[in-house]
C-alpha cells in the first residue's frame, strides 16, 4: 500500500468543497493502511469492510477535533492539512490509540503554494514519502515539523534518505514503539537531484513490474536525448531499493570515452577492490548504468557479468539498445500532457516565483512534444519571455532553448542533445534520418521505402537509437527531432526531389482511397495522413504544380466533406479552381464539390456558374456520368429557386437516364433528391416512400454514406407526418451509420432531427440537449439548416422544450449539449429512456 499511496499523490490537490484549506505554513498528515490485502483475506470481505468504515470514522473524528481539513481520500488512504503542527500530531496520536487495524502515518510541515486547484509544491510529496517509509501503527515526523513541537514524545531515528532521492532527512517517531527498519534508501550512491521528481507514475509502475520479474535481469530505458531517462531510472531504482539488500548503485558513464572502462567505472561505484565480478559474486544488487549509447561496444562485457553474478540486476539508460541476449527494452515516452504542463509550471515558478500559467502554456508544452529537457529549458526563459512570446519564437526552438552554466555539456541546448545522438550514426543512417524529415506526422513502411529509399534494417536501427519512433504501422519523429532532421535534409540537396516524390506518393494514395465505393474504407486511410496530405497540397500550391493540386483536391474533397472539414475544403476547392483546368475529370469533380458549398452558402449565382461549367466540360469530353451529375445539380438548383415542379420533372429524367446507363449510384442519389423535393412540396408520404426506396438502393450498393443521408431525410419526412416514434427510429439508425463512417455533418443532422423527435415524444430535456449539441456542431462546420421546413421544425421543437422545461432548465440542457463531442453525442443517442 505504501507505494500505491505515493503513486496517487501529485503536486496539485483539488480543493474540497466542504472546508477552506489552510494557507501559509501548513502541516500535512498522510495515512495509509498497511497490508490491506492480507487483512481482507484474514477477516473476509464483510468484517474487513466494517473495519475500514470504523477506521475512517476514527480518523475523521480525530482530524476534525484538531482542525484538520481533508484534502483527498483514495481507498483507505487520507491526505489532511492542519493549520498547526501540534494539531496534526495530536490527531495522529489519538487516532493511533483508537485504531484496530495497522495504519502508518507521516507528518511534514512546509509552505506550499495554495492555488485555485489546490496545493502545489514539493512539501506534498515529502509528506507522502515520509508516510510510505513507515510501518503499520507507526507515526513518522519530519525535522521541519519536530522543530515546531519541542520534542513532545518524539524519538530521534537518525538520518534517512527517502525514495524521492532528496537529501537525507532526520526522522522522528511518535512514541517509543519498536518497528522494523524504515523503508528508506541505504547502501546507495544515488545522487541527490536539485529539483523534485514530477509525474511519470504510470512509467514507474510499469518499470517496477518489469524489475520484479525473476526472468528479467537487464532492462534498458531507451529514448532520445531530453526525454528524462536518467531521472526516471534514478527514481525507479530508488523505489526498487527494498528488493536489493546489498544496495542500489549509480554508474555515470557520460564522461567516459573508452568502452573498456565501463566495468572499471562500475567497480569504483560499488567500492570493488578485487574486481567487479568477484566483488558482486552472489550479492543481490541493482546497478544503474547511465548514458550507455556511446560505449555500446562494452555491451558484450555486461552479458558476461550477468552470467558471473546470478543475483545482479542491470538497469541501463541509453539512446541505443544494447542488443545483447536477455535485454528488455523500455522506450521512454515524452510526458503525458498534464505532467508536461505541471513540470513547466513548477520549473517556471522556480525561475520566477510570480509566474502564473496562461492558456498559452498548454500549447507551448505540446509544441515542445512534452519533452522534459525542452520544457525545463523553456521554463528557464520565463524571466524575460512570456509563454506567448516563447510560442512566437519556437521556429528556432533548437537554439532558443539553452541551459545554465551547470548544465551537462550534452544538454546545454536542445540542439546539442540531438547532435550527440546524430553524431553516433553511420553514414547510411544519417542519410535516411534526414530524408525522413520530408514526412509530416510520420509515415508507413511502404511510404518510407518509396519516398525516402528506406530499408527496413536502417529504419529499425534508427528506432533502436531513439531518433525514430514506431507505433502501430507508422514511423514518426518527435517534432523537436524532426526539426533537426529537416535542417540536415536542407543541407543534403535532396529536398526538391524528395518533395516531388512525397507529393506524387500521397496523390496516388488519395486517388486510390477516393476510388473505393465505400467511404468508410477510404476515409480512415486519408485521416491518418492528413498532415502529409496538407504538406503535399502546400508544396503543389507553392511550386506551381497546378495539375497535381487539382487532382489532389478532387481526390480529397469527398473525404473532407464526409469528415466535416468544411473550412479546409472551401479553401482548397477555391484555390484549385483558380489554378487548374486539366485534367478535365478532376476539374469536374472539384466543380461538383464546390457547387455543394455554394448552395449551402446561399450563393445561387455562383452555384449556377459552377454547374454550367461542369456541364460544358462533360459535353465536350463525352463524359455521360458527369453530365448526369450536372443535370442533377441543375434540377436541384431549380428547387432552391422555388421551381419544385420543374425540379421534379428534371430529376425524373435524370433518374431514367441513370437507370438506362446502369448507373445505380446516380439513380439512388437522384431518388433521395426526389424525396427532398416532395418533402419541400409538403407531400411527406410520397417523400418517405422515395427515401425508403433510396435506402434500399444504397444498401444494395454498400454505400453507407448514401444510407445515412437517406435515413436522415426519412426522419424529417416522418416528423412531417407527425410520426415522432418512426422519426426517432430513422434518426437513431442514421446516427449509427454516421458514427461508423465518422461523418460529422451527418452526426449533426441526425442529432438535430433526433432532438426534435424526442421533444415531440415529451422527452424535452434529452431533446433540448441534443438540439444544443447539433447547434454547436453546425456552428463549428459553419452550415445552417437545409430549408424553411427544417427551420420551422427546429424552432417549434425549441419553443416546445422551453415551455415544458422552463428557461433555466432548458438553458442548462442546451449548454450540456453544446459541450458534447461527436463521440459523446453518439453515446448519448445510443441510450434510450427506459
Amino acid at each position: 500500500m505504501g507505494k500505491q499511496l505515493v503513486a496517487r499523490v501529485s503536486l496539485a490537490h483539488h480543493l474540497p468543497v466542504r472546508a477552506e484549506l489552510p494557507s501559509g505554513t501548513v502541516t500535512f498528515l498522510f495515512t495509509d493502511v498497511e497490508g490491506s490485502t492480507k487483512l481482507l483475506h484474514e477477516r473476509g470481505p464483510e468484517r474487513y469492510a466494517e473495519a475500514l468504515a470504523e477506521h475512517r470514522n476514527v480518523l475523521r473524528e480525530a482530524f476534525e477535533r484538531h482542525g484538520g481539513v481533508e484534502v483527498d481520500t483514495q481507498g483507505d488512504a487520507f491526505f489532511v492539512a492542519f493549520p498547526t503542527a501540534p494539531g496534526a500530531l495530536a490527531a495522529a496520536r489519538e487516532a493511533q490509540q483508537e485504531l484496530q487495524i495497522p495504519v502508518r502515518m507521516g507528518i511534514h510541515t512546509g509552505t506550499p503554494l495554495l492555488t485555485e486547484e489546490g496545493y502545489v509544491g514539493p512539501d506534498v510529496h515529502r509528506a507522502a514519502r515520509i508516510a510510505a517509509a513507515g510501518h503499520g501503527g507507526q507515526v513518522l515526523v519530519s525535522s521541519a515539523t519536530t522543530a515546531l513541537l519541542a520534542g513532545d514524545g518524539l524519538r530521534d531515528l537518525g538520518q534517512h534518505r527517502l525514495k524521492d532521492l532528496s537529501a537525507p532527512e532526520r526522522m522522528y517517531q511518535l512514541g517509543a514503539g519498536d518497528f522494523p527498519p524504515l523503508k528508506t534508501l541505504y547502501q546507495t550512491n544515488l545522487p541527490v537531484p536539485t529539483t523534485p521528481f514530477l509525474g511519470r507514475q504510470r512509467e514507474l509502475g510499469e518499470i517496477a513490474s518489469l524489475t520484479r520479474r525473476d526472468d528479467l535481469r537487464l532492462l534498458t530505458l531507451c529514448g532520445p536525448g531530453g526525454t528524462g531517462k536518467t531521472r526516471l531510472a534514478l527514481q525507479a531504482a530508488a523505489q526498487a531499493a527494498d528488493g536489493y539488500p546489498d544496495g542500489v548503485f549509480w554508474v555515470p558513464l557520460a564522461p567516459l570515452r573508452e568502452p573498456a572502462l565501463v566495468l572499471e567505472q562500475s567497480g569504483q561505484a560499488v567500492g570493488a577492490t578485487d574486481g567487479l565480478a568477484d566483488h558482486l559474486a552472489d550479492k543481490h544488487l541493482l546497478l544503474l548504468l547511465d548514458n550507455f549509447e556511446h560505449l555500446i561496444e562494452a555491451a558484450a562485457e555486461l552479458a558476461g557479468l550477468l552470467v558471473s553474478c546470478p543475483n545482479l540486476r542491470l538497469l541501463v539508460t541509453s539512446r541505443e539498445l544494447l542488443r545483447i541476449e536477455g535485454e528488455q527494452a523500455y522506450p521512454v515516452p515524452p510526458l503525458a500532457p498534464p505532467e508536461g504542463v505541471e513540470l513547466f509550471t513548477v520549473r517556471a515558478r522556480a525561475a520566477d516565483p510570480a509566474f502564473a500559467p496562461t492558456p498559452a502554456v498548454e500549447e507551448l508544452c505540446a509544441k515542445l512534444d512534452h519533452l522534459p529537457l525542452a520544457l525545463e529549458l523553456a521554463a528557464a526563459r520565463v524571466r524575460v519571455l512570456s509563454p506567448e512570446q516563447l510560442l512566437e519564437r519556437l521556429a528556432t526552438r533548437l537554439d532558443l532553448l539553452k541551459g545554465g552554466r551547470d548544465a551537462d555539456p550534452r544538454q546545454q541546448t536542445l540542439r546539442a542533445t540531438i547532435e550527440w545522438s546524430h553524431d553516433l550514426l553511420e553514414e547510411e543512417e544519417r542519410r535516411l534520418f534526414a530524408r525522413l524529415a520530408v514526412f509530416r506526422g510520420g509515415c508507413t513502411l511502404e511510404a518510407a521505402e518509396q519516398v525516402a529509399d528506406a530499408d527496413l534494417d536502417t529504419l529499425q536501427s534508427l528506432v533502436d537509437k531513439s531518433l525514430l519512433r514506431h507505433s502501430g504501422e507508422r514511423f514518426w519523429m518527435l517534432e523537436t527531432i524532426r526539426e533537426f532532421a529537416r535542417e540536415r535534409l536542407d543541407e543534403s540537396g535532396d529536398e526538391s526531389v524528395l518533395r516531388r516524390r512525397h507529393a506524387d506518393w500521397y496523390l496516388a494514395l488519395a486517388e486510390r482511397a477516393d476510388r473505393l465505393d465505400d467511404v468508410s474504407e477510404g476515409s480512415p486511410r486519408i485521416a491518418a495522413e492528413d498532415d502529409n496530405l496538407r504538406r503535399a497540397l502546400a508544396w503543389a500550391r507553392d511550386a506551381g504544380e497546378d495539375e497535381l493540386l487539382l487532382r489532389l483536391v478532387a481526390a480529397l474533397a469527398g473525404s473532407w466533406r464526409t469528415r466535416g472539414l468544411y473550412r479546409e475544403a472551401r479553401v482548397w476547392l477555391a484555390l484549385a479552381l483558380e489554378r487548374g483546368s486539366a485534367p478535365p475529370e478532376a476539374r469536374m469533380r472539384v466543380l461538383d464539390r464546390a457547387w455543394i458549398f455554394a448552395v449551402e452558402d446561399g450563393d445561387l449565382a455562383r452555384a449556377g456558374a459552377l454547374v454550367e461549367e461542369r456541364r460544358r466540360i462533360a459535353e465536350r469530353t463525352g463524359n455521360e456520368e458527369e453530365l448526369l451529375g450536372a443535370l442533377n445539380q441543375t434540377a436541384l438548383l431549380a428547387a432552391e429557386r422555388g421551381d419544385l415542379e420543374g425540379a421534379r420533372a428534371d430529376l425524373l429524367r435524370v433518374k431514367k437516364l441513370a437507370a438506362e446507363l446502369g448507373d445505380r449510384g446516380r439513380e439512388a442519389g437522384v431518388t433521395v433528391n426526389l424525396g427532398v423535393v416532395a418533402h419541400r412540396a409538403g407531400d411527406f408520404r410520397a417523400s418517405l416512400g422515395l427515401l425508403l426506396e433510396a435506402v434500399g438502393l444504397f444498401r444494395e450498393l454498400g454505400e453507407e454514406t448514401g444510407v445515412a443521408t437517406a435515413l436522415v431525410n426519412c426522419g424529417w419526412s416522418a416528423l412531417g407526418l407527425r410520426d415522432a416514434a418512426g422519426a426517432e427510429d430513422f434518426f437513431r439508425e442514421a446516427l449509427a451509420v454516421a458514427g461508423r463512417l465518422g461523418a460529422i455533418p451527418r452526426i449533426a443532422d441526425g442529432a438535430l432531427g433526433l432532438g426534435a423527435a424526442l421533444v415531440a415524444r415529451r422527452e424535452e430535456e434529452r431533446g433540448a440537449q441534443l438540439l444544443g449539441a447539433a447547434e454547436a456542431l453546425r456552428s463549428e462546420l459553419e452550415v445552417g439548416l437545409s430549408d424553411e421546413q427544417e427551420s420551422q421544425t427546429h424552432e417549434a421543437a425549441v419553443a416546445d422544450a422551453k415551455a415544458a422545461l422552463g428557461e433555466d432548465a432548458f438553458a442548462a440542457a442546451w449548454a450540456r449539449g453544446e459541450a458534447m463531442t461527436p463521440e459523446e453525442i453518439l453515446d448519448f443517442c445510443r441510450a434510450r429512456r427506459d
